[in-house]
């Protein structure tokens, strides 16, 4: 991607951009030649680096509304401005509803719903003022879209950021681009603990059409479309980053092998 599209001279934020997703999308930014900013809680174990280039890291608890405040003038005044900013940080341990307790749900939206709310709402302060605008960037969910047993909050903050993306595209035309990658099962360090050992890995891969698990590559290339002058038009879209979705449960539990074709044996 960093061949075909140049970002040279465009700042990026990659919220949560320290490891696995985040880190994917910050190395194809990087890559691409934009001018990458990091942050999360902590620092990270290494560097998040590309093409002999490396992201800044700033701490920062996005939940802190005051702290969010403050990092992104703090990006508007040591940078000068602010071309792409992609909510990526979230998750959620596998948790049912009925185990943990209501306050830990609601942390669960908190991280997933509000944090990418008051983080694109500082972001807009500095995209606002300037030429050109920005690009605002949702991480999704195929969770947000069915039912999803065991992040059950997880799913529902994803389905309301989807809308809320919608919305902020239309409030926010023709400054500010928005919108939403929806991301299935991306392959990262912490596969094992959701998938298992490498047999594991693939034969969860292979339950989706495309044959395996996403890589934080794909969705960073995904980044780098949507951050750039190719998706100029492009904005309150969902892109599904899912290798085709989930194959239907009916597939599997049909007992025909194939379409009837002799006379007499076809519906009418």
């Amino acid at each position: 991607m960093a061949s075909v599209i140049d970002l040279s001279g465009s700042v990026a934020v990659v919220t949560g951009g320290t490891r696995g997703v985040g880190a994917g999308i910050s190395r194809a930014l990087l890559a691409a030649g934009a001018e990458v900013v990091v942050c999360a809680r902590r620092a990270p174990h290494t560097p998040v680096e590309a093409g002999g280039r490396t992201a800044r890291f700033l701490p920062v608890d996005l939940r802190d509304r005051a702290a969010t405040v403050a990092f992104f003038e703090r990006i508007r005044e040591e940078y000068g401005r602010l071309d792409t900013l992609v909510n990526n940080a979230g998750g959620t341990p596998y948790r049912m509803l009925d185990e943990g307790g209501a306050e830990r749900h609601v942390r669960v939206v908190e991280l997933n719903l509000l944090v990418p709310l008051t983080a694109s709402l500082a972001a807009y302060e500095v995209m606002c003022r300037q030429p050109g605008g920005g690009s605002i960037v949702m991480i999704g969910s195929v969770s947000g879209a069915r039912p999803s047993p065991g992040s059950a909050a997880y799913g529902a903050a994803k389905a309301g950021v989807e809308s809320l993306a919608r919305s902020m595209a239309v409030e926010w035309a023709p400054r500010i681009r928005v919108n939403t990658l929806v991301l299935g099962m991306v392959r990262t360090e912490l596969s094992h603990l959701h998938y298992g050992d490498e047999e594991g890995v693939a034969a969860v891969g292979r339950t989706v059409p495309l044959g395996r698990l996403a890589e934080p590559s794909d969705v960073g290339d995904a980044c780098v479309f949507l951050a750039s002058d190719r998706a100029a038009y492009i904005s309150g879209a969902s892109l599904l980053v899912h290798g085709g979705g989930e194959r239907p449960a009916f597939l599997d539990a049909a007992t025909a092998t194939k379409c009837p074709t002799t006379e007499g044996t076809s519906p009418s």
